[in-house]
């Protein structure tokens, strides 16, 4: 067997120095949390309480005994039931980015408010791509209201995309439907536990703070057994301290205390500890996450979570670029690279431009092959058929090649992978032949194939119809006479 390939930031000493430090920040300083009911199921754990000041203090006990109850691993599954996900040790999965309130119109090359019929054509797009194993609801398309935006968008994915769904509530109210939605596949609550569907992003307030929809999502997850990947965003030198140790304490506790939340409530629930944490660039006032920085961050803290036995999520492989350019290349690759080296379970990134607020099917396609190269890199370096090596070179030094030598044909799959038209590896005389196209030529040519040849979804007629029948109930609610074409 080879070696994983795996790169390290922080030392085990300092890791638990860091989570001895977050320790005493939830237990002497402690978190704010506008959620009654959940101030009191800690209270009956024994945590201290200030119902007027929404404060809450944690003990070490209640720490170890959520800690102690997180699930190591789990799987997820497709719309049919087949799994797709085994996050556990450094399995690696990539899914696009989330909730961007942007779109780059791949045929004009300009960024604007998404529609249904661009989700709709995300969604086809993800069913071809190879290398990002789940969807998510990506955009906020502009033609619904607000208030049913949340739940529209994962009732789309599911009803053209096969592939599970990263997504969230923005409400608490739109839980309720979202909830519904998975129950019209998976037919019972029990079915949806046994093969989870979805992950649902939750995001504590930097610093140190639990909005009152944050933390009832959490709770309304752990009910019914849905996955969660907590996303703290401390902000280095400004929504947190400047140095990135600092900020990995912050982080710490501010995950733990969701973890906490999360097991307390329905202990074993599946949890990522993740994040979308971001250096920020006093000169520009931005959270740059294509800064290396930030990378570092994403990485260590995976460290930290796995350090707990616990599967990890980051925002990392997205760029800030507002193009498809160099820049967007190069962000979004190391990125990847990085989080794949790191061993992150799930990496959420793929399509994003503009600090986390714009999407790009030609990006998404791109990064399709960025992901596809970072997954061969992991499978590292071994050895096939390879000793004794005389035999291959004797048939080398006889035929003057090994285009067809069996050994050739037998491992060229395996061992070297081939990217599709997007990268060009032609020679110039060749790429002039073909048209001179650009990468963002190109990316717009596999757009079209991938819509060409998109199958639609195998999802029973039975589970479609109560799907749109779910989803016009609550778009009736909120004054629309019929969904958007």
């Amino acid at each position: 067997m080879g070696i994983r390939p795996v790169i390290y930031f922080l030392e085990n000493n300092l890791i638990e120095k860091i989570l001895s430090e977050a320790r005493d920040l939830l237990c002497k300083l402690g978190i704010t949390l506008h959620n009654r009911e959940v101030l009191e199921l800690l209270s009956g754990y024994g945590a201290t309480i200030d119902q007027d000041k929404y404060h809450v203090l944690f003990t070490n006990d209640i720490i170890d005994k959520a800690l102690g109850s997180t699930p190591a691993s789990f799987k997820l599954y497709d719309v049919l039931g087949n799994e797709t996900h085994d996050f556990s040790g450094t399995n690696s999965y990539f899914t696009p980015g989330s909730a961007a309130i942007n779109i780059l119109d791949n045929r004009t090359n300009e960024i604007r408010k998404p529609n249904t019929a661009d989700y709709i054509h995300f969604s086809k797009l993800m069913s071809g791509l190879k290398y990002i194993a789940s969807t998510s609801t990506a955009f906020i398309p502009a033609d619904v209201p607000g208030k049913i935006s949340d739940s529209y968008r994962l009732y789309l994915s599911l009803l053209y995309c096969e592939k599970p769904v990263v997504t969230g509530a923005f409400t608490i109210e739109g839980f309720e439907i979202m909830k519904d939605l998975q129950l019209a596949i998976r037919g019972t609550k029990e079915a949806l536990v046994a093969k989870p569907l979805t992950i649902f992003s939750c995001c504590p307030t930097s610093p140190l703070k639990f909005s009152d929809v944050t933390s009832q999502n959490v709770v309304d997850c752990a009910r019914f057994g849905i996955p969660v990947e907590f996303i703290s965003m401390p902000l280095s030198g400004f929504m947190a301290p400047v140095t990135l140790v600092g900020s990995l304490i912050q982080h710490t506790a501010e995950t733990i205390s969701g973890i906490v939340i999360s097991q307390l409530t329905n202990p074993g629930t599946p949890v990522l500890y993740g994040g979308s944490p971001a250096i920020f660039d006093m000169r520009y006032e931005t959270t740059p996450m294509g800064a290396i920085e930030t990378m570092m961050i994403d990485c260590a803290y995976n460290e930290i979570g796995k350090f707990l036995n616990i599967p990890t999520q980051a925002y990392i492989s997205l760029s800030d670029a507002k193009s498809l350019d160099a820049q967007a290349g190069l962000e979004s690759s190391m990125g990847a690279t990085l989080a794949v080296l790191s061993g992150i379970n799930n990496i959420s990134g793929p399509g994003m431009l503009d600090f986390e607020s714009c999407q790009s099917l030609q990006k998404l396609v791109l990064d399709n092959e960025i992901c596809g190269m970072t997954l061969r890199m992991a499978r590292g370096i071994e050895p096939k058929e390879d000793f004794p090596s005389i035999p291959l070179f004797q048939e080398l030094l006889k035929e003057k090649h090994l285009l067809i030598s069996k050994h050739t044909r037998k491992y060229i799959r395996e061992e070297h992978y081939f990217p599709g038209r997007i990268i060009n590896r032609a020679n110039l005389s060749r790429w002039k032949e073909e048209g001179e196209l650009s990468l963002t030529a190109r990316a717009n040519q596999e757009i079209e194939r991938l819509l060409k040849e998109y199958q639609p979804s195998r999802l029973p007629e039975d589970s479609i119809k109560e799907l749109t029948r779910r989803m016009e109930d609550e778009a009736r609610l909120h004054g629309m006479d019929k969904l958007p074409g």
